[in-house]
Parts: structure tokens; C-alpha cells; sequence
């Protein structure tokens, strides 16, 4: 028997509010350079959000495909959570390739309601977390310069080795942070293929969330 659509997405609300909090619970997980890197970029969002009263953020991997579109959810994820207003996620790579359907798969074991919006070799996908969503925008593989992606004044956060060498300067950036994670593409076609995307998406989204933590505690501060 199907639920009724309020129940539904009172359900899976309440799956994601559990998997944040979870999330937080496990901060101690977080080393302590890696929590001064993050405090580093919540006082530049800090700074942006007084100065401009927004941010926007493009997270930036090699191929738009896993690291990178993490990084876009949880940004905004976490600043919805923790009711950060006029914070924009976006994501792109040096080159498109496709949201890999494994790392789809893995936001799906943990809870996110992922609607399909087209099929093709780069299919646009819509993610839910919320009751009463935004009007979230689609997902898919894109270069960082595309159309989609704010052209200037954003904060650019490069997650991958190979896109920080080929980027020193991403174009437009009013900022860059080098935030580097290990891609589970390596676990591929492997018996852990499963167990490593759903660590990286507990790993990204733990680290995301103590970052807005860090800007919702400090926001107000004079």
C-alpha cells in the first residue's frame, strides 16, 4: 500500500535529520588539522555572508562525478539544517562526464529520495531531503564554467589532487580552497565497492556539516 505523499516526505525527512545528527555525533572522527582546515573556510563563508549577505560555492573535482556532487548536496544540506540563509551550492569538474550511478545509489542507502528527471548518458537527477523543499535544482555532470554555475564572485572548494593541479586559478573565484578527499572510484567492481561510497558520503557530509556548525555558531558574533 502506498503512503500518502505528506507521510512519505515526513519519512524520509526524518531519515536525513537522523543521519545529520549522526553525523555530528561523529566529529571526533575529524582530525584536528583537518577541523582548522574546515574552520578556515567557515570564517571566509562567514566573512562573504556579512560583507554580501550570500555566497555562492562551486565544488570542483576532475569529473563532476562523485566527490564533487557530494560536496554540492551537503553544502546544502547543511546550511538548510542549520538555517544559514542565501547559501548557493553548485558543482563541476574540469571536464563532464556523468553523476556516477553508484555514488547515486549510495545517497539512496542512506536515505535521500533521488528522482531520475531524464535519461541519457548524463541524466539530471532531483534530490530530496526535506518536507517542504526548496526549489531544489537538478543535478547532473557539468565543467565548472558551465552556464549553470555562477561566472564570478563564488567561492570555489577543489576536492580532488588532479583538478587542484589543473586549476590553480579557477577563473572567476573570488576564493579557492584546496579540500582534498580520496576517491572511492578505486573500489570499483570490488567487494568493498559498497561500504567505501557509503563511507564517502558519511565522510564529505560529516565534515560539511561541522563546517556550517562552525558558521552558524559564529554568524552573529562581533
Amino acid at each position: 500500500m502506498c503512503l500518502p505523499l505528506l507521510n512519505m516526505k515526513t519519512t524520509y525527512a526524518k531519515v536525513i535529520t537522523e543521519l545529520i545528527q549522526a553525523l555530528e555525533n561523529e566529529e571526533f572522527l575529524i582530525d584536528e588539522d583537518r577541523q582548522n582546515e574546515l574552520r578556515i573556510i567557515a570564517e571566509q563563508i562567514i566573512k562573504d555572508l556579512r560583507a554580501k549577505n550570500s555566497l555562492k560555492v562551486i565544488v570542483i573535482c576532475t569529473h563532476n562525478s562523485r566527490r564533487s556532487q557530494l560536496g554540492e548536496l551537503w553544502i546544502r544540506v547543511a546550511a538548510d539544517y542549520h538555517g544559514i540563509k542565501n547559501v548557493e551550492s553548485f558543482s563541476g569538474g574540469t571536464e563532464a562526464t556523468n553523476f556516477n550511478i553508484r555514488m547515486i545509489k549510495a545517497l539512496t542507502r542512506v536515505g535521500f529520495v533521488i528522482d531520475m528527471a531524464n535519461s541519457s548518458t548524463n541524466p539530471n537527477y532531483l534530490i530530496n531531503w526535506m518536507i517542504r523543499p526548496k526549489e531544489n535544482p537538478l543535478m547532473y555532470s557539468k565543467k565548472y564554467t558551465h552556464s549553470a554555475n555562477p561566472q564570478n564572485n563564488f567561492m570555489a572548494i577543489i576536492v580532488c589532487d588532479q583538478a587542484d593541479q589543473n586549476c590553480p586559478n579557477v577563473l572567476g573565484a573570488s576564493t579557492r580552497y584546496f579540500l582534498p578527499y580520496q576517491d572511492p572510484k578505486k573500489y570499483d567492481d570490488t567487494f568493498e565497492e559498497e561500504l567505501q561510497y557509503d563511507l564517502k558520503v558519511r565522510e564529505i557530509g560529516r565534515e560539511i556539516l561541522f563546517m556550517f556548525k562552525e558558521v552558524k555558531t559564529n554568524l552573529n558574533d562581533k
